[in-house]
């Protein structure tokens, strides 16, 4: 199995400029753990539930922009690198999200840590 497999229809974006409030709000409506921070079309960065649990500890106010509390610069990913070899890399890395970047640079989506799990135990 391949990781654009693992990829939805659309990615879960934000911009910059996106409050940690209204990033929040998007995590919980949709469920993610993390937001892909795009630019334009490129992606500048991820917003994650540590990205939020550090702002929230360091009393980093609300209205902060997630461009300033990001993980910028992510790791990106093949969209046919196996799910074998992905896990390696998480258990490795400790990264929980996998940007999936397709051969022109556009983001398909972010696997998470949980969906790469689920399809490790639909191989066995």
């Amino acid at each position: 199995m391949r990781l654009v497999e693992l990829v939805g229809d659309a990615p879960h974006l934000c911009g910059p400029d996106t409050t940690l409030s209204e990033a929040a709000a998007a995590m919980d409506e949709f469920d993610l753990g993390s937001l892909a921070v795009v630019e334009g079309r490129e992606l500048v960065g991820l917003f994650t539930e540590r990205d939020l649990r550090r702002s929230v500890a360091k009393g980093v106010g609300m209205e902060t922009p997630v461009s300033q509390v990001m993980s910028g610069d992510p790791d990106t990913f093949d969209p046919d690198l196996d799910v074998w070899d992905a896990a390696a890399w998480i258990a490795e890395s400790g990264y929980r999200h996998l940007p999936v970047v397709g051969d022109s640079g556009e983001l398909l989506g972010v696997v998470s840590i949980r969906a790469l799990l689920k399809a490790l135990v639909d191989t066995v």
